[in-house]
């Protein structure tokens, strides 16, 4: 288009008769200044501008899903959830269009440039046909607006109940801090946490959320001093209602007390595809006569992402010969391509030296994963880990995982996860 008008414009000049050579060489001058400038003028506008961004999803109940990030001078994006902070140097730009594609998931953000603003945005996760419209805000750095002046206090422990829309329930532990009107902390139920949760008490409303790249996680409560009655939202395709009670003294069941062998399975075993499409059996010769810890886990969960990143940088500082793990991993892709190349780019991420293998690709159905896996009475939980002594016996199941989030709890883990594998290497 610019081209174009530029030679139009120097046939023009040179038509004009009345003007001499010096004043066309300014005209022309001029013409591919503003030009230059047009130009300038259509990149920016056609890209994100460095700063700070205010993000809504749109989930139900015309409820608005906030988070924030900031595009830096050397073109990453910083999303802050709380304390955690991930960077994102996965952005396109086609056609007018950006993609935005998040560290290891699989979902993205797209949308087209109009007019200098962003419009027609969604986040997509494709394999689960599962589209929800965003707004971007320039130049906002809050993440919840219009607060009001509160006098509760949501500080400590809240003893969770959440029932689905089927009636079905599960129990939950909220651990929060407030500071002034600012709110953190995060929710551990019995198959992991909720990650670094962040917002605001505003008079007596309670509202709180988390944007990962993988979950978009809305939790909104009216408080009564130590009372919380509200709803939990994922993306736009779930709604859980959810009471809570301030309990200093509640505990979830215990990790390892969830998952077990059935009765009549003496051995845990599998047979599964590598990376490399190369079949890999636990009776397999680098098995035999060592400790294996064995991870149940998906490419796309966030909490199996915390474990992975734990679990790799344990194996990278303890080469033991006796020791070995290996994840077996059950993802919602569509195809087989597709789930390796997810888990692939989920190697590649994080650094995992250890075998991923393709226990199931399609669904991410805990019923249909644990047909794969016959002998354990159930698979409650993305991840779970197995633990494998050198005689193939099955000494531990520790079902979900306590990331960075839960602070004391994470460390607790990696203490007790340290000391039970030195225990089995000993043996």
């Amino acid at each position: 288009m610019y081209i174009s008008a530029f030679f139009v414009s120097i046939f023009v000049v040179f038509r004009l008769r009345y003007i001499n050579l010096v004043q066309r060489m300014r005209y022309i001058v001029l013409i591919l200044v503003l030009l230059a400038f047009l130009s300038c003028e259509k990149d920016v506008h056609n890209k994100l501008i460095t700063g700070n961004y205010r993000v809504t999803l749109e989930v139900q109940d015309n409820k608005l899903l906030p988070f924030n990030f900031k595009l830096r001078e050397d073109g990453v994006i910083e999303i802050y959830n709380a304390e955690e902070i991930i960077e994102v140097d996965e952005i396109k730009y086609f056609n007018d269009s950006i993609k935005i594609n998040f560290p290891v998931y699989e979902g993205y953000i797209v949308g087209e440039f109009t007019n200098g603003e962003i419009s027609n945005a969604k986040y997509v996760k494709e394999s689960l046909d599962r589209v929800v419209p965003l707004n971007l805000t320039y130049d906002s750095s809050e993440r919840f607006m219009d607060v009001k002046s509160t006098e509760e206090n949501v500080n400590g422990v809240w003893e969770m109940l959440f029932t689905d829309n089927d009636g079905s329930t599960f129990v939950g532990k909220g651990i929060f801090k407030q500071d002034d009107n600012k709110m953190t902390g995060t929710i551990r139920t019995t198959t992991g946490d909720y990650r670094y949760l962040e917002g605001v008490v505003s008079d007596n409303e309670l509202k709180f959320s988390v944007f990962d790249g993988a979950h978009a996680f809305l939790f909104t409560a009216e408080v009564d001093e130590n009372i919380m009655v509200g709803s939990f939202y994922s993306g736009n395709h779930y709604k859980s209602n959810f009471t809570a009670k301030k309990n200093p003294d509640y505990e979830l069941p215990h990790e390892d007390t969830l998952t077990f062998l059935k009765e009549g399975y003496e051995s845990f075993e599998f047979s599964f595809p590598d990376l490399d499409d190369k079949e890999v059996s636990l009776s397999d010769d680098r098995f035999k006569g060592k400790v294996v810890v064995v991870q149940i886990m998906g490419s796309w969960c966030p909490n199996c992402l915390d474990e992975s990143k734990y679990y790799t940088q344990y194996h990278k500082a303890n080469p033991n010969s006796d020791l070995e793990f290996v994840a077996l991993a059950f993802e919602y892709a569509k195809t087989k391509e597709k789930a390796f190349s997810s888990l692939k780019r989920l190697k590649e991420r994080v650094g995992i030296e250890y075998p991923i293998l393709l226990a199931q690709y399609g669904t991410s159905d805990k019923t249909e994963a644990q047909k794969k896996l016959p002998m354990l009475n159930h698979i409650l939980s993305y991840p779970t880990t197995i633990f494998i002594d050198k005689k193939a016996k099955v000494r531990k199941i520790h079902t979900g995982f306590n990331g960075p989030a839960t602070g004391e709890k994470y460390l607790e883990f990696q203490k007790e996860f340290e000391q039970f594998v030195n225990e089995l290497r000993a043996e």
